[in-house]
């Protein structure tokens, strides 16, 4: 028998002052099996950072046609593309042309990223911006994981702040185009 997701709920309050975006979101967020902690943390910290109406987490690892997090439009057009972890270029070349924007978070090094990616055709690489967190702030992020999670997530000039439970931490964002 196979297992099953793994549900966590998520309140969660955003303050981003460098886009002036303020909301209280409650997220019931599904881990499948073979996603790990890091994944999932990185892919609530996107969701947070990139949040605007329309922000929906794809169906899971089984849609292969569709990112970690996308945001549609009232049409149902997808307008970000919003990728986690490490994807190939060949996805990042298919969702920038289908979307209007596209942006990477990953919880990986960010240069052996850039080096998988070099050579290769990307449409509008100029475009993509990769976003890292420092590697010791998404671990202590995946220790701090419960079921059930408070969370504020605050970001002011390149600086993320985060309270998880009462644990607090703080990460530069290091933004850096594609190309």
């Amino acid at each position: 028998m196979a297992i099953g997701a793994t549900i966590h709920t998520f309140e969660i309050q955003v303050a981003d002052v460098d886009r002036g975006v303020y909301e209280d979101l409650t997220l019931r967020v599904a881990r499948h099996p073979s996603e790990t902690d890091l994944f999932m943390v990185t892919r609530i910290l996107a969701y947070c950072l990139e949040y605007e109406d329309g922000i929906t987490f794809s169906a899971g690892v089984s849609t292969t046609d569709e990112p970690a997090v996308l945001v549609r439009d009232l049409t149902g057009a997808i307008t970000a593309w919003i990728e986690i972890g490490a994807p190939d270029a060949q996805r990042l070349h298919f969702g920038s042309k289908l979307a209007d924007r596209t942006a990477v978070y990953t919880h990986r090094d960010p240069e052996k990223l850039f080096a998988s990616w070099e050579g290769k055709t990307i449409h509008a690489a100029d475009q993509i911006v990769v976003r890292a967190f420092e590697p010791r702030f998404i671990e202590a992020l995946a220790a701090a994981v419960d079921r059930r999670n408070t969370m504020t997530v605050s970001l002011t000039e390149g600086q993320l702040y985060v309270d998880l439970n009462g644990q607090n931490l703080s990460s530069a964002v290091l933004a850096r185009p594609i190309a």
